[in-house]
């Protein structure tokens, strides 16, 4: 029974420091362990920080950035046909000949020049001329005993025959005036006046009426001042645009 006894608490304990001894181990590792890592703490903290993901960007390179290329235009390899339009040549109109019963037409820069309708005239009174158109050159005047000029003509007859209007127009004035008498003047729209003087006293038109070619307007006298040496007669004058002119080319 002894014997028995021994094996068994032999058995007992033989388990029972195998599992002692591991224990053992396992807390001296932890000690060890533990130290070890007591020693390193110091050297992980001298090491300088660095930061997590930055590598060493090494020594500084100089960059030279690529020379611009200059745009060039897209060039297509296949020609294209281009069609041009024709040229025309202007032609110039002929002139259309001119017949006498065309009127000619202007040429360019010319400002068509406007005809004037004929007029008629007739002549104011039958008599002799005895004093003529000079504004260029003195004449003498008999009366006033002088040299001057003179703007119309002078007809010789005797006193009250006819006066007649040499053409159509519209009387502006029949008036006293005081060197050349009794005057009625007329006018016939075209730039041409006429004017009737030395006249009776007594006319046959007033101002504004309208007068044919051979009207009668009044009847000779010798009402001028400065013609008075004439005797009966009348003083006869034209001007065109304010101009005097010949009544003898008037007339013609």
């Amino acid at each position: 029974m002894d014997n028995r006894g021994k094996r068994q608490a032999s058995s007992i304990f033989g388990g029972m420091g195998f599992y002692i001894a591991l224990l053992v181990c396992v807390v001296a590792a932890g000690v060890v362990g533990y130290f070890a890592l007591l020693n390193n703490e110091p050297e992980l903290d001298n090491e300088p920080a660095q930061n997590v993901g930055q590598t060493d960007p090494g020594p500084a390179q100089s960059v030279t950035a690529p020379e611009e290329t200059p745009a060039r235009p897209v060039i297509s390899d296949v020609p294209v046909a281009v069609e041009r339009p024709p040229v025309q040549t202007a032609v110039e109109p002929e002139p259309k000949p001119v017949s006498g019963d065309e009127p000619a037409l202007p040429t360019a820069g010319e400002e068509p020049s406007i005809a004037e309708e004929p007029m008629a005239v007739v002549s104011p009174l039958a008599g002799e001329t005895v004093a003529v158109f000079s504004v260029e050159q003195l004449t003498y005047d008999a009366t006033l005993g002088d040299w001057r000029t003179h703007d119309g003509i002078d007809i010789q007859a005797a006193a009250g025959a006819v006066v007649a209007a040499t053409a159509a127009g519209t009387v502006l004035s029949v008036e006293e005036d005081g060197r050349l008498g009794t005057t009625v003047v007329v006018d016939h729209h075209n730039g041409y006046v006429t004017t009737y003087a030395s006249l009776q006293t007594e006319t046959a038109v007033l101002a504004g009426d309208t007068v044919s070619a051979g009207a009668v307007i009044g009847t000779v006298g010798n009402t001028s001042l400065s013609e008075a040496g004439l005797g009966a007669h009348l003083h006869f004058s034209v001007t065109k645009d304010g101009n005097a002119i010949d009544p003898v080319e008037f007339l013609g």
